[in-house]
């Protein structure tokens, strides 16, 4: 290099920085890439998303490729700096060189292109994917040659060399996601995706209609009291029953009892009990997920939910799920909160004691404790481990509640106020 002038070496030099910080930044855009918008816009047809996905196909090709070139350019680009250095100052220019390469090198190749890289992912990777596509080709070779002495050694580390790495999200993962989405996903739908991925923490038992408040019709009443019940039903179908709930002889649907009602000359218990349908029957501890599967492969809407005895415990319906993914189905004003919850002027608010408290956790965006009781009138009745007499004033989980009204052995209404402000204590 002595016949080549200092101003031609100084420009090799430059030249060398500039595509050192070429393979630094693709380095970093490359593994800063979103996989899952890249795995999106190669789908839709992107040039550049395609050539990308290619190379990270094999990732550690692709990092070989670029350590391999980032290396020698950088040996390169060593050896003309100390020849200048050694031009211009002597033996001393070999220290001047060295530390002067350094810092150029650190922030011209490694440090501003890194961070643009960073900032700026998608842009350097597809741009940078041209030329490093054309250079995999040229090195393959040599990279192939290089990642099997690397995979050699990291075998002997007792570590396995899975290419491509895992990308599939876990439930947790995935409504991390969803919630970090911000405005690309309206709150709503956010909110949706979430419940979705709820399902299979909740159970049928969670959401169902308890036992005592299943509508049912007893068969051994009298005709007239069956055919007023069944007139004056709110519901779409009932249960048919002998005596007692747990005696259970079918599912009636209303429209169907109309139709005999039209159809038949004879509308009778018999008739009624041919046009029942078979009662489907879903475990206590069923997730929603699940059921909501079963209800489709099974072409149900209803069923009703018994314990590991057999004894039927409550009812639950295709809505009810429905209704935790998207809200209830209501036009109240205040659709956030459940019928069972009346705020008041002082901010406390009077629920029901059936309140199922995962609604009431949500309508509020409360912490009450949903891992024992589920409904409010059994969280007051464990915390207190007796059926008050009286009305009476108690404070569960910081809430406090006044018990205002009380209904043979349950508590039917509640006035809770919402936890106190923690006040900052003076320093």
């Amino acid at each position: 290099m002595d016949d080549i002038s200092t101003g031609i070496l100084f420009a090799l030099l430059a030249c060398l920085i500039v595509i050192s910080g070429y393979f630094s930044g693709s380095e970093t855009g490359m593994m800063a890439l979103n996989r899952y918008r890249l795995k999106h816009l190669a789908n839709t047809g992107h040039k550049g998303a395609k050539r990308v996905e290619k190379l990270l196909d094999r990732p550690d090709r692709l990092i070989g490729l670029i350590l391999i070139g980032n290396n020698l350019v950088n040996i390169l680009a060593s050896a003309i700096a100390t020849i200048l250095g050694m031009r211009l100052y002597g033996d001393l220019g070999v220290a001047i060189a060295t530390g002067a390469l350094t810092l150029v090198v650190l922030v011209f190749a490694e440090v501003t292109p890194k961070t643009l890289a960073a900032l700026y992912p998608e842009k350097v990777s597809y741009a940078s994917s041209i030329l490093l596509g054309i250079l995999m080709k040229l090195l393959s070779p040599l990279v192939i040659f290089v990642n099997f002495i690397t995979n050699g050694f990291i075998r002997l580390l007792g570590i396995k060399a899975v290419h491509g790495g895992d990308d599939h999200l876990s439930s947790e993962e995935l409504r991390t996601v969803v919630n970090e989405a911000g405005s690309l996903i309206p709150t709503r739908h956010q909110d949706m995706l979430i419940s979705i991925l709820d399902l299979e923490h909740v159970t049928v038992n969670d959401i169902m209609v308890p036992r005592n408040e299943i509508t049912g019709i007893d068969i051994n009443d009298d005709w007239k009291s069956i055919v007023r019940q069944l007139t004056h039903s709110p519901h779409g179908r009932v249960v048919l029953y002998r005596d007692q709930i747990d005696e259970v002889v079918g599912m009636l649907r209303l429209r169907e009892s109309y139709r005999l009602m039209l159809e038949k000359n004879e509308f009778t218990k018999e008739t009624l009990l041919r046009a029942a349908d078979e009662v489907y029957f879903i475990p206590e501890s069923t997730p929603l997920n699940v059921q909501l599967l079963k209800f489709q492969r099974n072409k149900q809407r209803i069923g009703l939910i018994v314990d590991e005895y057999g004894d039927i415990i409550g009812l639950v319906t295709l809505e009810d799920i429905l209704e935790e993914i998207v809200g209830e189905f209501t036009t109240s004003i205040a659709p956030s909160l459940s019928e069972e919850i009346t705020p008041q002027i002082d901010g406390s608010f009077l629920i029901e004691g059936s309140a199922n408290i995962r609604d009431i956790n949500k309508g509020l965006k409360w912490k009450l404790p949903t891992d024992g009781p589920r409904t409010l009138n059994g969280l007051i009745l464990e915390h207190l481990e007796d059926i008050p007499e009286s009305h009476l004033s108690v404070q569960v989980s910081g809430h406090p509640m006044e018990i205002v009204e009380l209904e043979e052995n349950r508590i039917k209404l509640v006035k809770v106020f919402p936890k106190p402000a923690k006040k900052n204590k003076a320093k």
